[in-house]
């Protein structure tokens, strides 16, 4: 008798669907940051390397802008 009055409790309560809707929206936010990252990646290794070079050369007395 007690189970079944813990499993109605159980199947009526919407506690949970709370917690449900924010790990989607949390994963939606994770993935289009992923999405945005493989995106910007080439530019932004790029724009290391260019960096890296130009301090690179700086550090050796070869600046040239």
């Amino acid at each position: 008798m007690k189970f079944t009055k813990l499993f109605k409790t159980f199947g009526e309560s919407e506690d949970g669907a709370v917690t449900v809707d924010w790990v989607v929206l949390t994963g939606a936010i994770v993935a289009l940051g992923l999405l945005v990252m493989s995106t910007i990646r080439p530019g932004i290794t790029g724009s290391a390397s260019t960096i890296n070079t130009r301090v690179t050369a700086a550090a050796a007395g070869n600046f040239t802008p």
